[in-house]
């Protein structure tokens, strides 16, 4: 049986999708997913082996082929002297022949990562280690500077690292503000499928499944490593991303902040709720993600929902995300039905 190329495309990315995944069965599951023999499945299969974007492992299983590629740039070399210069001699010939749209999310992305190397990080080493496969590209950047939660910590007088990280979550935070607007790990972060930092012995990341988590680790970590990968077949676009967070104007004016990946456990105090308010006055529109919070205390919520809107008019919060125990307690504190 001949399918048009479109099928026959959704077929062999099903499969290899399924290999990414290390799951097993791979011929009978595309086979049923698609209504075709397992022989014809397993055409596909070999077809993707001599095509060399496949490995096989052992019998009935495979692995994406991949190709890995480091540099190092250094500070004394003039490598770190321009973000153009790294994205030509690191990336551009890696994502030649990917999508516009794709390209064009890479090219924000890296610029805006390796800046964050240059101008605060006070680096003289940046490694950057670039994976492709046929399915997605894998960009990590390590440098041996200051490290980035460290730095933000100490520059807004913040008393944890965990807020420091807090603030990454809403944006438009930067230590210099004369030369930088503070959107680019939020942008970053959400144009990626998956986005992680590592440094101070903690680690930011944020999926296309999940949102924002903060991990603890417990060995020391040098300098600031950020991992960025993205699929090779995406249909989003930088615009689309930026439209998401940006008002009429094309200003960044919203945020969303995933208080499970802030607190441990259950918000219920003010000084808890201060602090996710600070800074919320540079946006206009501000989502609280209560997904995962089983309850919340009245404190929290009197002085999110009652004192700081009283005291910000101009700014809109929304929740989202209640079960019926946190969302009595917002009407309740709100006096809602």
């Amino acid at each position: 049986m001949k399918f048009d190329s479109e099928k026959k495309q959704a077929i062999k990315l099903y499969i290899l999708e399924k290999i990414a995944a290390k799951a097993t069965g791979i011929s009978a599951s595309a086979a049923q997913a698609f209504g075709i023999s397992t022989n014809t499945a397993h055409t596909y299969l070999k077809e993707l082996q001599e095509a060399g974007i496949i490995e096989r492992e052992q019998r009935g299983r495979y692995r994406l082929a991949a190709e890995t590629f480091v540099y190092q740039m250094r500070r004394s070399a003039g490598d770190l002297d321009s973000d153009t210069h790294a994205f030509d001699v690191c990336l551009s010939k890696h994502i030649a022949e990917l999508p516009p749209n794709v390209k064009q999310i890479w090219s924000y992305a890296f610029s805006e990562m390796v800046n964050n190397v240059m101008d605060h990080s006070g680096a003289e080493l940046m490694e950057i280690c670039v994976t492709v496969n046929y399915l997605e590209t894998s960009v990590s950047i390590h440098d041996n500077g200051v490290g980035i939660f460290e730095k933000i910590k100490r520059h807004f007088s913040l008393p944890s690292l965990d807020e420091a990280i807090c603030e990454l979550f809403k944006g438009k935070l930067t230590t210099d503000s004369e030369n930088h607007s503070g959107e680019g790990i939020f942008f970053t972060s959400r144009m990626m499928d998956t986005f992680l930092i590592l440094s101070d012995r903690k680690i930011f990341t944020t999926t296309k499944y999940q949102n924002d988590h903060i991990l603890d680790i417990g060995e020391d970590t040098a300098g600031t490593a950020v991992f960025m990968s993205l699929s090779n077949f995406t249909h989003k676009t930088a615009r689309e991303v930026f439209d998401l967070y940006a008002n009429v104007d094309g200003g960044f004016m919203k945020t969303r902040i995933p208080l499970k990946s802030i607190f441990d456990s259950a918000p219920v105090s003010r000084s808890q709720a201060k602090r996710i308010c600070n800074r919320l006055d540079e946006f206009e529109e501000v989502i609280l993600d209560f997904d995962g919070i089983g309850w919340m205390g009245q404190g929290f919520a009197h002085q999110l929902f009652v004192v700081y809107r009283r005291e910000h008019p101009e700014i809109t919060l929304i929740p989202e995300g209640m079960n019926e125990s946190v969302l009595s307690m917002y009407r309740h504190v709100t006096k809602t039905v």
